[in-house]
């Protein structure tokens, strides 16, 4: 098989690139590494794949933040492109899932400081009391 034609798993594409496989599946959710060829476990990547990725790798060595990356390679997709679909800034933000009871989760935001665990018990052990499950025959 010729070094064009060649197909890399995940595993081997992060070796070859240096990287680990939550960074490859990071960098195709972030739009820096176009998504595999093929579905499920058959999806494999490319050449184009790891050219990408080792020139991703490359720009974050020399300094440049992922958004200077991504932005770089907008402008070289063309503005043609960019005219047809612009690209939308999704504000984000971190957050942790607590569950307290089945069925009941309390979202926080990961720039409020949770209490002690004790307290949070509490909550748990309140939850887990006082919110139950609706079943047949109860109000």
């Amino acid at each position: 098989m010729s070094d064009e034609a060649r197909r890399y798993n995940i595993d081997e594409l992060a070796d070859l690139g240096g990287v680990s496989r939550r960074t490859v599946r990071f960098y195709v959710q972030e739009r820096l590494l176009p998504a595999p060829l093929g579905v499920g476990r058959g999806s494999h990547y490319d050449r184009a794949h790891l050219e990408r990725l080792l020139e991703v790798k490359a720009e974050q060595e020399a300094g440049r933040s992922l958004d200077d990356i991504r932005a770089g390679r907008r402008q070289r997709a063309g503005s043609l492109r960019q005219a047809a679909a612009p690209a939308l800034s999704i504000p984000r933000s971190a957050w942790r899932r607590l569950e307290l009871a089945p069925g009941v989760e309390l979202h926080v935001s990961s720039d409020i400081r949770l209490p002690a665990a004790a307290r949070l018990d509490e909550l748990v052990n309140w939850c887990r009391q006082h919110l139950r499950r609706n079943t047949e025959g109860e109000e």
